[in-house]
């Protein structure tokens, strides 16, 4: 593979080497991705209490059978290899999005990677940001409010309590920690969107009553059937994309100062074609392609010396022939017509 340069042409690569490169990324994402996931397996029951430990504490405070129970015999094996799986996406996520960026960057100009290099950092804080608001605030809330209608033998006639299926809780926990991660991604695409001219300020601003509803809609469909977990995402979301609009307010400021900067270094008058020493503020020659206006006539001595001198040695007219004596006519000269004159110098 050729060396890397700053300069997208000099990367060029053909079709061929683009998808040895495309599989050598995929193969090293591959790997990373299995090793951390055998590592996790390893860590499975360690990973498992983290994941148990919100339903725990609540289960502690509020009561209920305080135990998880799998009706299917493979349950209990299939939920470990999901925590494994799921702890290595946590895990390989820097690792997959550093091979992304090693696969586009060499397309990419120094001015655009320095545009993308702060998305690429706020992308995994975000994502961080989401999962930890959902573990430590939402999932609480949501918990408390849900087996609040566990009910004792003594308010109905049989008790009412939580017997959790471990598959399923499991898989509901690590759905809300990536739906609310992948959504605080919302500032990163909208932001990218606008500074490659697709979105812009005043589009998401003109959208924002129909950003809330879908916000909403999304709330509900990724999150359990309860109030508090869908209030919970869509009240930062809607905080989210009011921060995009400023955020992309910001780039195309940023974008009209740089064409101004761009604009100002192109002065039209700086034309490398005008005599520096020429201060004539006299009509210009026009720089529409096929179409020349000529100057005004120069008054100085020099320009009228060389006038009269064009006149002098204008052609006879016919009246000034009819006046010469043919016997004043030089013998030696067989030229017929004028005498040859410059017309440029007038001698």
């Amino acid at each position: 593979m050729a060396p890397y340069s700053d300069d997208p042409d000099d990367n060029k690569m053909s079709l061929v080497e683009h998808l040895t490169e495309l599989r050598q990324r995929l193969l090293y994402s591959v790997v990373a991705f299995l090793a951390a996931f055998f590592l996790c397996y390893a860590v499975a029951q360690s990973i498992y209490d983290f994941l148990m430990m919100p339903l725990a504490r609540i289960m502690m405070e509020v009561g209920g059978s305080q135990r998880m129970i799998f009706t299917a015999l493979t349950e209990a094996f299939f939920t470990y290899v999901k925590v494994a799986a799921f702890g290595a996406v946590v895990i390989t996520f820097p690792m997959i999005a550093t091979q992304i960026w090693l696969f586009i960057a060499p397309g990419l100009y120094k001015h655009e990677k320095k545009a993308l290099l702060p998305f690429l950092l706020a992308s995994p804080v975000l994502f961080l940001t989401g999962a930890a608001l959902v573990y430590y605030l939402i999932m609480p809330l949501a918990w408390r409010f849900l087996l609040g209608f566990q009910t004792t033998g003594a308010e109905t006639v049989l008790p009412i309590e939580l017997e959790a299926k471990v598959g399923e809780y499991l898989g509901l926990v690590m759905k809300l920690i990536l739906a609310f991660g992948i959504s605080f991604q919302m500032p990163v695409a909208l932001t990218l969107m606008a500074r490659v001219g697709i979105l812009g300020a005043d589009t998401l601003a003109a959208g924002r009553k129909y950003a809330i509803v879908g916000v909403f809609v999304l709330a509900a469909v990724v999150t359990p059937p309860d109030v508090i977990s869908q209030i919970g995402l869509a009240l930062p979301l809607i905080l989210l994309y009011e921060g995009s609009i400023w955020s992309c307010r910001l780039v195309e400021r940023n974008r009209r100062r740089r064409m101004g900067e761009e604009d100002d270094g192109d002065d039209p008058d700086d034309d490398p074609d005008d005599d520096p020493d020429d201060d004539d503020d006299g009509p210009r020659r026009s720089r529409a392609p096929g179409k020349t206006t000529t100057a005004a006539p120069a008054t100085s001595a020099s320009g009228a010396a060389a006038a009269e001198a064009g006149k002098r040695h204008r052609p006879d007219t016919a009246a000034d022939h009819d006046d010469m004596d043919p016997d004043d006519e030089d013998p030696d000269d067989e030229d017929d017509g004028p005498p040859d004159t410059d017309f440029n110098s007038g001698r």
